[in-house]
């Protein structure tokens, strides 16, 4: 008995040091997050942006496959950027559904005789469109499947201007979303990638780019990932932005030079995870090679995302990030406590090491070690309660705070019922989504593993109703 209390003695230790550090890191980002949000309201009403009539040219690349529902939300927002030089190519790899012909359709599209220069490889175009019924010139390149990666290094290829922004096919973008990210990008000719800032679209509605209404989610599960983005995206990026060291550039939203990604070789297509492989391959790449560098992250650049709506879909949405996080740690092990690296090294990967890849093993280690010791009466359980509620309220407080600095952020009005019913996510999200997705995670590895190359393909939702389509086609944007 001695030595099984000697043994919890140094869990209890462990545990000790693993949530106080966690703690901290999350009071510290939380707070690094929210100041960043208010400093920058508060200077953006003092001070207006200087307007000026030069823009970094941009390609806006939209990788799709089997996109029919929301390929038009899509198109939609992106012809409605308040941003004078930029193009958009959709890549269909290979769909299998009436993507293409969707996008024929409504923006009345030629097939031409295009040739493409590969200077990343990647596999055949099939047939090339395009459509100058609009002011902003719009390809579709038909190609076969080859996975997202591909159809990205094919999009890259066909990219006429020295900016590239990648973004998914059922996200849309904030009016200004092109003009805030670009308006990062411009800062320094050292800045290599922008990431932007992922909301989820889910019951809000978006008309021209423009948010008329906001609300939280019907669905619980909805909700909860709410708070979840909204924390994940105030917390490590923010803070990761201050010394140059996120590993993420969200694939459903991200700026990059072009010259650099074809320096590199473009995407991996070779593992899951591809945009967060594609920025640690970024980061060692310019440290290898002397080049002065930034990854940046760009908090008022906001796109709008669908999140999966049910369990089935997010397990599987989980299982595939937390595998690509485990092929990116792997691929890119010599950054793990290299002092070279600095700051990258010893906060970035170490967090996303023991928090992230780690995490569900120590939770559920965790659990199993407190339910031991309640059956051998070795623990207080009214104690333990209570500690288990400060940390609960303490992590409900993070999520709250995080939520409602966005809120205050976007300058929209949020209801009272969805005020209160925010109170009550925080609790279910921290209570049940957080341990359901500890599992999801811990079996990640037991699960038929995905193929290269294989779309993460979850169940989606129209954002623009039939009716409408048509409207945001009118002619008022049509090049007479």
């Amino acid at each position: 008995m001695e030595l099984v209390k000697d043994i919890y003695h140094v869990i209890e230790i462990f545990f000790l040091t693993y949530l106080l550090v966690y703690s901290a890191f999350l009071i510290a980002s939380v707070t690094v997050g929210a100041v960043s949000l208010f400093d920058k309201k508060r200077r953006n009403q003092m001070f207006s942006y200087l307007e000026h009539d030069y823009y970094a040219p941009i390609s806006v690349i939209v990788p799709a496959y089997n996109e029919e529902v929301t390929i038009l939300d899509s198109l939609c927002s992106l012809l409605a950027q308040e941003y004078k030089i930029y193009e958009i190519i959709v890549v269909d790899d290979g769909s299998t559904d009436g993507t293409a012909q969707k996008i024929i359709d409504y923006t009345k599209m030629i097939k031409v005789d295009r040739p493409i220069h590969r200077k990343i490889p990647c596999k055949m175009e099939l047939e090339i469109y395009e459509s100058h019924s609009f002011d902003v010139p719009i390809t579709l390149i038909r190609k076969e499947n080859g996975g997202k990666s591909d159809a990205l290094n094919l999009g890259i290829n066909a990219a006429q201007y020295p900016y590239v922004i990648t973004i998914d096919a059922d996200s849309v973008l904030q009016y200004d979303a092109l003009r805030n990210i670009s308006r990062t990008a411009m800062e320094s000719d050292d800045i290599i990638a922008v990431g932007g800032l992922v909301r989820i679209i889910n019951d809000v509605v978006i008309e021209d780019g423009h948010v008329i209404d906001y609300r939280l989610p019907k669905k619980l599960i909805l909700c909860m990932q709410v708070f979840e983005y909204d924390r994940s995206f105030l917390a490590t990026r923010l803070l990761f932005d201050k010394f140059n060291g996120n590993l993420i550039v969200s694939g459903a939203f991200g700026l990059f030079r072009k010259d650099f990604l074809i320096r590199m070789g473009g995407y991996n297509t070779h593992t899951i995870g591809e945009d967060m492989e594609l920025i640690v391959r970024m980061h060692a790449f310019a440290r290898a090679n002397d080049i002065p560098y930034e990854i940046r992250y760009a908090a008022d650049a906001i796109c709008w995302s669908q999140a999966p709506g049910n369990f089935r879909d997010l397990a599987r949405q989980r299982r595939r990030w937390h595998t690509g996080l485990y092929e990116s740690i792997r691929q890119h092990k010599r950054v793990l406590f290299n002092p070279s690296y600095g700051l990258l090294s010893l906060i970035s990967f170490s967090y996303y090491l023991i928090y992230e890849l780690f995490s569900p093993y120590i939770e559920l280690f965790g659990l199993t070690s407190i339910l031991i010791a309640v059956y051998i009466n070795l623990i207080n359980v009214p104690f333990m309660l209570m500690l288990m509620g400060i940390y609960v309220v303490f992590n409900m407080i993070i999520s709250l705070t995080a939520f409602f600095s966005r809120i205050y952020s976007m300058k929209v009005r949020l209801r009272k019922w969805d005020m209160v019913k925010a109170l009550f996510v925080s609790l279910f999200e921290n209570i049940g989504l957080r341990f359901l997705l500890v599992f999801v995670r811990f079996t990640a590895f037991m699960r038929p593993r995905n193929r290269k190359g294989e779309w993460g393909i979850i169940e989606r939702t129209e954002h623009i109703h039939k009716d409408m389509i048509p409207e945001c086609f009118v002619d008022d944007r049509v090049i007479e």
